[in-house]
């Protein structure tokens, strides 16, 4: 397996995880335009965030994106974890882990960086028990939210 930054040419697949990652977790049909112009905007401008993907003999296999918060508590950047999707095939087989580990050593090793969040709908137990095995802790906050 191979983890790298993702480029254009990968954004269909992305588009395809997304849609999928909304109707498997929130049964929500997303504006498949929409979300290609978000796909997009994270690609064309690094400042929105940027895609990983996972790869097996050069299948896309998984994503995810990341995005930075300033935390004035901690003088540094937080690394925010989104869109992850891993092809239900290749699920419980450690994608998640080597896309989280990959993540970690560029926050481990850039002094900009302080930590890494990631949020999940309560009722998601699996991604839950996921991300606890990572060595990740749901425990300190809660995430709310206003969406017009």
């Amino acid at each position: 397996m191979k983890i790298r930054p993702a480029i254009i040419n990968d954004r269909e697949k992305i588009l395809e995880f997304q849609l999928n990652l909304a109707m498997e977790t929130e049964n929500l049909e997303l504006d498949r335009k929409t979300v290609l112009n978000g796909i997009n905007s994270v690609i064309n401008d690094s400042s929105k965030g940027k895609y990983f993907v996972a790869e097996n003999d050069k299948d896309i296999i998984a994503c995810l994106m990341i995005t930075p918060e300033w935390s004035d508590w901690r003088c540094a950047w937080m690394i925010w974890l989104q869109s992850v999707y891993v092809v239900p095939e290749y699920r419980n087989k450690g994608v998640f882990k080597t896309l989280y580990n990959y993540i970690k050593d560029i926050v481990q090793n850039n002094i900009d960086y302080k930590g890494i969040r990631l949020y999940v709908d309560n009722s998601n137990k699996s991604a839950a028990e996921v991300y606890r095995k990572v060595g990740m802790c749901g425990e300190h906050y809660s995430v709310w939210e206003w969406i017009k």
